[in-house]
């Protein structure tokens, strides 16, 4: 992926930009405290994720963030790399979806995206889809959480051959 690949019409980059086999970096991000207690109340108010002492108590010793709040930083690295400079037009779903490891306060996390496949869409020949696997790494470069989905994007030559 190119900035000198992205049409002069809108400045985005389009289905063809993209290459099966692409790594894409994502940048990184550092998880405070009391970030990981206010997403956790907000949204999944679980003691683990939001009371230093029940986290005392859970199977990792300490507070750790939930799941979902992991999923949201990924999703943000993600949108600033790939999905705001991009001419994306949604996702039919996420395909897989695994937490390996606890995300704690103080670590820093790296995203990464790989295009794995691509293809245009039969029904609408001037919409791709790339599917990418999108992995969130801790500061060891231990993946925290990786997810796969596919995700359309406006092609630039509509209905010319993949």
């Amino acid at each position: 992926m190119t900035e000198t690949t992205a049409s002069a019409a809108d400045g985005l980059l389009h289905w063809e930009d993209f290459d099966v086999g692409q790594v894409i970096e994502l940048g990184s991000r550092t998880v405070e405290k009391d970030e990981i207690i206010s997403f956790a109340r907000a949204f999944d108010p679980q003691p683990m994720h939001v009371d230093e002492k029940a986290a005392e108590e859970s199977m990792f010793g300490r507070l750790f963030a939930s799941g979902w709040h992991s999923c949201a930083l990924l999703m943000r690295l993600v949108c600033d790399s790939i999905l705001n400079k991009a001419a994306a037009l949604g996702a039919p779903g996420i395909d897989e979806a695994k937490f390996m490891k606890p995300v704690f306060a103080g670590d820093t996390l790296t995203g990464r995206a790989t295009c794995m496949s691509k293809r245009p869409l039969g029904s609408k020949p001037d919409v791709g889809a790339c599917q990418f696997e999108f992995v969130l790494m801790n500061q060891s470069g231990e993946p925290a959480l990786s997810w796969v989905n596919t995700i359309f994007i406006r092609r630039r030559q509509p209905g010319t051959p993949a």
